[in-house]
């Protein structure tokens, strides 16, 4: 994982419409940059929602939500489609972001081994440096602590 204080790694990746989107697109704010498994799943399906139902709380926090899965662009344009989600899902089908995020590796699942995208997210702070990383999240009520480490952390400044 990257640590707090981290210089955060640029990219350069597609969302579900075809567009580039850099993470030095968003500077000067902050940025949820959520890494995920797989479109259309269960548990990616619950965590993308609630970043959607809070996508108000996160502007109100100067923050954007950018979703980061190895699934081809057409997967993620039905995944945003289907469930009506706000912010851009980027498509990194070689693993090269997650990998420099530390999010990208091999797993197991009912006896496979393959590579693929670990459920962390980090939070980039607007002077560009790791402000939260999290590991291995759950995705239910993630989008609430994010927000919650983000309103603490915005209260602390002032």
């Amino acid at each position: 994982m990257l640590n707090v204080g981290d210089e955060a790694p640029d990219f350069e990746l597609q969302n579900q419409d075809g567009e580039k989107v850099s993470l030095s697109d968003f500077e000067n704010e902050y940025v949820v940059v959520y890494f995920y498994p797989r479109a259309n799943t269960p548990g990616c399906t619950t965590e993308a929602c609630e970043f959607r139902d809070a996508s108000n709380e996160f502007e109100a926090h100067d923050a954007t939500v950018l979703g980061i899965s190895d699934d081809p662009i057409s997967d993620l344009e039905e995944f945003a489609d289907d469930h009506d989600l706000s912010f851009p899902l980027l498509s990194d089908e070689d693993g090269a972001v997650a990998s420099a995020y530390d999010s990208y590796g091999e797993k197991n699942m009912f006896g496979n081994t393959f590579d693929g995208v670990f459920r962390n997210s980090y939070v980039v702070a607007p002077d560009g440096t790791i402000a939260f990383a999290y590991e291995g999240v759950s995705p239910e009520g993630h989008a609430e602590e994010i927000l919650s480490d983000l309103k603490a952390h915005r209260e602390s400044s002032d």
